[in-house]
């Protein structure tokens, strides 16, 4: 297969495209977690849930965010490991999950040890489900150990390997956010099983039509890959070292018109969630600061990148101060001077996002 060469120009639309940022907004909230295959869910509230952020920065006022709970409770939507992906996806992690603990010793060996605890949680639930962690006994023999904030938290980690293993499931939240558990039987669909090796192709070539283009192999992450294997075809950027994956669809739109928009983003958007390749393809520095003392900060807290058109061209420094009713900016930071176009467009989509945060828009002074 030929390896097809990209300009960064070309790269950064396809990236743009393929996260459904063009000024053509997608049909609704269901279409959009189809096409990006999921919406990370982050307890962090700074201006809003990443959810709901992800969502509106896609559907614009549009977006409600009583839609997401919705969708939820339809089932149509699913929760599994803190992302929230189209229910008929979860086939492709069966295999999976009947797999585990796939070399998680530890785990597999605790479990074994707890089997009467599984049986008496999976009993609970089948009989008085859904249920909290809290509202479950913990009837484990042998505690779990660890030197990290799950020791001896016996019930959170039963359930955890309980959903990894495919037999427990999300079923919802409370309004405090506490996750409810349910037999995954009655929570996921009851689809086919798909094969292992091709479940996990499928993924790859789900996950890079969402990207657009990404590496073939990178670091491995929690949860969620962003590498995507062998799927779509070889392409190199000029200026960039290295091979990556291009999605066919995105590869036949290169040099058609590109028609781009303002877009505020989470810090957790999947367009800039691989800080290594917002650098190498955007030419964009990033790091969330929340965990860093406040003197060390460059951007803010909880900064928002700010897309305009095919780059990434600032941060905006911004907190929802609900108690006092307003949207608080305290900055923003322009990677390079804006002209005149893009200051006002910007402007206009931070007005965009106090309105639809039901927040008076408050500028720093001067």
């Amino acid at each position: 297969m030929d390896v097809h060469h990209l300009s960064r120009t070309d790269a950064r639309r396809i990236a743009v495209r393929a996260q459904l940022l063009e000024r053509t907004r997608p049909a609704g909230l269901l279409d959009v977690v189809r096409r990006l295959t999921l919406l990370q869910l982050d307890p962090t509230a700074a201006v809003a849930p990443n959810a709901h952020l992800v969502a509106w920065s896609r559907l614009g006022a549009a977006y409600r965010r009583d839609e997401l709970r919705a969708e939820l409770e339809k089932r149509s939507l699913v929760e599994l490991r803190a992302l929230v992906r189209p229910a008929e996806d979860i086939a492709l992690y069966r295999a999976e999950m009947a797999r585990w603990p796939n070399g998680f010793k530890a785990a597999g060996d605790w479990m074994t040890a707890n089997d009467a605890c599984r049986r008496d949680v999976l009993a609970r639930l089948e009989a008085s489900g859904p249920l909290q962690s809290r509202e479950l006994p913990d009837t484990c023999a042998v505690p779990w150990k660890s030197t990290g904030w799950t020791n001896n938290r016996n019930m959170t980690r039963m359930l955890e390997f309980l959903s990894s293993k495919g037999e427990v499931a999300v079923a919802g939240r409370t309004e405090g956010g506490e996750r409810l558990w349910d037999l995954a039987a009655r929570v996921y669909p009851d689809d086919p099983v798909v094969p292992a090796a091709e479940a996990e192709q499928r993924r790859n070539e789900r996950r890079l039509a969402a990207l657009g283009i990404a590496r073939a192999r990178r670091t491995q992450v929690p949860v969620e890959q962003a590498d995507v294997g062998t799927a779509g075809e070889p392409a190199v950027v000029e200026g960039v070292k290295g091979e990556w994956r291009v999605d066919p669809v995105r590869l036949a739109q290169v040099g058609r018109p590109f028609a781009g928009r303002t877009a505020l983003l989470s810090p957790f958007d999947r367009l800039v969630h691989d800080r290594e390749r917002a650098l190498e393809l955007f030419d964009f520095e990033y790091q969330l600061e929340m965990y860093k003392p406040v003197a060390k900060r460059r951007w803010g807290y909880f900064a928002l990148p700010v897309l305009y058109g095919d780059r990434l061209v600032g941060k905006l420094d911004a907190a929802a101060d609900r108690k006092a009713g307003v949207f608080r900016v305290h900055a923003l930071h322009q990677d390079t001077p804006f002209d005149a176009a893009t200051t006002a467009a910007v402007e206009a989509e931070i007005r965009a996002l106090a309105d639809w945060l039901e927040l008076d828009l408050l500028l720093p002074a001067g």
